[in-house]
């Protein structure tokens, strides 16, 4: 399964580290980011890919939320089908 994992927050020390060893821990492996960093706000977009299908994706979402809350970031981690229809207008 594709996911597309979108993380937004006051840019700090570790985020791509703690977001990234999660995902590597879940077997979910990171194809491409796109970051920047704007008036001290960290932005990124990771395209990925869930590796291991015994993982639910409810799983990972709970995990970045949950590191999201607290690093006082919001982490979403979505389906790139179910993605890629909200987005289509």
């Amino acid at each position: 399964m594709k996911l597309v994992v979108t993380i937004f927050g006051k840019d700090q020390v570790g985020i791509i580290a703690n977001v990234s060893n999660i995902l590597a821990a879940k077997k979910v492996n990171i194809t491409s980011v796109n970051q920047n960093i704007v008036d001290g706000f960290f932005n990124m977009i990771m395209m990925a890919e869930l590796t291991d299908s015994s993982v639910k994706l409810a799983e990972i979402q709970k995990e970045l939320k949950e590191k999201g809350h607290e690093m006082n970031l919001e982490i979403k981690v979505q389906n790139q089908e179910i993605f890629n229809i909200m987005h289509n207008v």
